[in-house]
């Protein structure tokens, strides 16, 4: 019976103690302890295991108060990689007090909700260590402040130092300074920038983590997490100790998402070694450091459609999981330059950019270097080459993978969908009824210039292209890759009335603007030659009108027959 893959499962303790199939990350452990950071943000992209790192890394360090619990969260690492890694490191497993907090879940439209959720997350770790810190140790002044944060009616100057009181609390129980983890933490700044209350939540949180980061003698150390360093607006104000590793590091490269042999050990164990092109082409391709990492995500859940059907497909499993509102308004809001790198990337070409680090929500769109920056560090892009260049570090990034070009292709799609039911298309229909194709060629380049197209599924793309315009018509029916005669035309159009008109389009791609007419016209040729006019005939349609459109890139030819 092979183990269950962990979908879903960032808990440490529930995914070893159930056996889940597990990739052992627990090296982490010791670059942590070896590189001696006091404040270490690692920022990686979404669902690139962030959070169960940050939960293994409590069940190791954590001293719960309880022999027997520490027995069994010692238990849980038998075997790991850690357990042999040396004395000196597993001589720290269960030795210190750990703050462990989560703002993951701060997504809500309000800032007073969002700061609900975030005091409610506090609250809960108060309560996680209530027992211990209730104890002889606290004075009473300090007992009631803990009672007043743990159970919501706190002020609000309490919440903004409450991890450092917590730390505090924990140290003069236990003896012992304070590890401090801390997981999604620019969650609730995302969130807020979309929601209109970005200085709000930016003054909280910068006072939340001042407290308890700068000048914290309680503190050992911190493991913070998210997807963006964000610094400029002083979240993280004069803290000269802060050890920021983000995917350009090359330390800790291969503890955040899969290394190209872990996944093949893990394809190995759930017999599906046959399908590891499909693997590589879709989930890999991302660099962190000088390490080849997979999305770790995505490969989970393709392993569990492969273990149900070793002929299953892939799928952007990422889509649902990450942000995607940023691509969704970068393709909103992309000028012709845009979407001209756009197209360049999409078409497996690779952009320079300048590395802008501590790039903030508010300055993502002053110009196209902070966005390419901003897709970089969370994930919709990827580096080939680094190089340095007028004091400043450059990159060529490209689309990681088939993964994430499916998930700009869908974005644009659905743009485009939402573009075009804002216009007025009459004068492409009537051009289509008088057989004008001079017009019709004009109308759909000018059509093409404002989009953005992706030419290496380019007959997919503009049979799409056609079928979203021609769909906006109230008067006529319009399916497409319909069987007729003896094959498939592309797009058929008609009026539900059969004494009204109907259209037969067929769809050609040129291999250059020279091409355009001869395409055309061969398209028009393939309508006669294969019959797909029969259909329509049968079912007494008398007015049919047949069209052949070759395209290349920002260009077509329209040609009627």
């Amino acid at each position: 019976m092979k183990k269950a893959m962990p979908i879903g499962v960032d808990n440490f303790e529930k995914l070893i103690a159930n056996d889940y199939y597990y990739v052992d990350k627990t090296m982490l452990i010791k670059e942590l302890l070896d590189l001696k950071g006091e404040v270490n943000l690692f920022t990686r992209p979404r669902r690139f295991g962030k959070t169960l790192n940050l939960s293994m890394l409590r069940y190791f360090f954590e001293d719960t108060g309880n022999d027997e619990k520490n027995a069994q969260n010692r238990e849980l690492f038998q075997g790991l990689r850690i357990m042999s890694a040396g004395k000196e490191y597993v001589s720290q497993m269960g030795r210190y007090p750990v703050i462990n907090l989560t703002l993951k879940s701060a997504k809500q439209s309000t800032f007073e909700s969002a700061y609900y959720k975030i005091k409610e997350e506090i609250a809960a770790e108060f309560g996680r260590h209530h027992a211990l810190c209730q104890g002889c140790f606290l004075t009473d002044k300090e007992k009631e402040r803990y009672i007043r944060i743990e159970d919501g009616t706190a002020e609000n100057d309490d919440y903004s130092g409450s991890l450092k009181f917590l730390s505090k609390c924990l140290y003069k129980a236990t003896g012992e300074k304070v590890i401090l983890l801390l997981d999604e933490y620019d969650v609730p700044l995302e969130n807020a920038y979309f929601c209109g209350f970005y200085e709000e939540m930016t003054d909280f949180v910068r006072s939340l983590f001042e407290s308890v980061l700068k000048t914290n003698d309680f503190l050992k150390f911190a493991v913070i997490t998210g997807c963006l360093r964000i610094s400029k607006e002083s979240i993280f104000t004069g803290l000269n100790h802060l050890n920021i590793i983000s995917v350009l590091d090359k330390r800790y490269s291969e503890h955040f998402g899969f290394t190209e042999s872990e996944v093949r050990q893990a394809m190995a164990y759930y017999e599906a070694q046959d399908r590891f092109p499909d693997m590589k082409k879709w989930y890999d391709g991302y660099t962190f450091g000088d390490t080849e990492v997979y999305n770790p995500w995505s490969v989970i859940k393709f392993l569990y459609d492969l273990d149900a059907s070793i002929h299953a497909f892939p799928r952007p499993y990422w889509i649902n999981t990450s942000s995607n509102e940023i691509i969704k308004d970068m393709v909103g809001r992309a000028d012709r330059e845009m979407r001209g790198q756009l197209e360049l990337l999409l078409d497996g070409k690779t952009l320079d950019m300048p590395v802008h680090e501590e790039i903030t929500y508010a300055d993502m769109y002053e110009n196209g270097e902070n966005l390419w920056n901003f897709l970089y560090f969370t994930g919709y892009l990827t580096k080939t080459e680094e190089y340095f260049k007028e004091s400043a570090i450059y990159l060529k990034v490209r689309i990681p993978n088939i993964e994430v070009k499916t998930i700009y292709q869908n974005t644009i799609l659905n743009w485009f969908r939402e573009n075009i039911k804002k216009q007025d298309f009459r004068d492409l229909y009537q051009a289509m009824e008088n057989k004008d194709a001079g017009k019709m060629r004009d109308i759909l380049n000018e059509q093409l210039m404002s989009t953005i197209s992706f030419y290496d599924s380019a007959e997919n793309f503009y049979h799409g292209f056609l079928a979203g315009i021609l769909s906006q018509s109230e008067r006529y029916l319009v399916k497409s890759n319909r069987e007729s005669g003896n094959g498939r035309s592309d797009l058929m159009i008609r009026s539900p009335s059969l004494r009204g008109k109907a259209f037969i389009i067929e769809v050609k791609v040129s291999k250059g603007i020279n091409h355009l007419e001869e395409d055309a016209e061969a398209a028009a040729q393939q309508i006669q030659d294969k019959g797909y006019i029969a259909e329509l005939q049968t079912e007494g349609y008398r007015d049919i009108i047949c069209y052949g459109i070759a395209f290349y890139q920002k260009d077509c030819e329209v040609l009627a027959l």
